[in-house]
């Protein structure tokens, strides 16, 4: 897979994308920098808008964080580059870095849209010995009290919509043929406390609403807000909404 040919879902809502999507927990990075050295450099392929990078960034030597999608790696929030983080154009299945350069590759809600194969070859050059992979994704929130009925509408309005590969996702993963043996990973939440505007924009920033409006013409965020606004009362008050999250750790022998 070249840069040209990737599967992009995003780049067309790349702003929608970095200014919407969740912030990984500290007990995310707190559970990587438990079996990596704070000296590390890092490789995170599929950086998207960073919304790792900022939490590898803060417990590690060094990031280089690749993408893709130059639009979606313009509205990366260390554009153009920090002394902690590089940024580049390219595919996960190639990248520049050295061979043993890297002691963490971590891809974040990433790793279903890459060609494993060859994703796990470039994992199994650019990381010293004793390195490890990283890979997590969070799957659909759970809908809050009181608006099961309404998100379940809106779900099944985009449900065709989704990509195939969004059931490894649902799946975390499971099947995969990892390149190198597992590490005790916990089991995480992804938490967030949005009022009803933040909410609605992360629901833009789906690729199947991106899909959905693009085939039928009509925003599904927007034939839903009245039902979901309903549901969810007060705009300005704050609702907690949750993801469950999964991680995979892998070291290199």
């Amino acid at each position: 897979m070249t840069g040209a040919d990737f599967k992009d879902h995003f780049s067309g809502i790349a702003d929608a994308y970095a200014q919407a999507r969740p912030e990984y927990p500290d007990a995310l990075f707190d559970a990587i920098a438990d079996v990596v050295p704070r000296t590390a450099r890092v490789w995170e392929p599929g950086c998207g808008s960073g919304q790792a990078t900022r939490g590898l960034a803060a417990r590690f030597a060094h990031v280089h964080a690749t993408e893709p999608s130059a639009k979606q790696l313009a509205q990366h929030w260390a554009q153009p580059g920090t002394n902690k983080v590089s940024l580049a154009v390219e595919p996960g299945e190639r990248t520049t870095l050295p061979d043993a350069s890297v002691q963490l590759v971590a891809v974040a809600q990433a790793l279903h849209w890459f060609d494993r194969p060859t994703f796990f070859a470039q994992c199994e050059r650019v990381l010293s010995p004793g390195g490890v992979l990283a890979a997590w994704g969070y799957g659909d929130f759970i809908a809050p009290e009181g608006m099961v009925e309404a998100v379940a509408a809106f779900r099944s309005r985009i449900e065709p919509y989704w990509p195939p590969e969004r059931a490894q996702v649902d799946a975390h993963y499971a099947g995969y043929e990892w390149p190198f043996p597992a590490l005790p990973a916990p089991s995480l939440w992804l938490e967030m406390e949005w009022r009803l505007p933040q909410f609605l924009r992360y629901l833009s920033s789906m690729s199947a609403v991106a899909r959905c409006a693009a085939d039928t013409g009509e925003d599904p965020v927007a034939r839903h807000a009245p039902a979901l606004a309903a549901a969810w009362g007060d705009a300005d008050e704050a609702r907690t909404i949750q993801w469950p999250l999964f991680l995979h750790l892998r070291r290199k022998a």
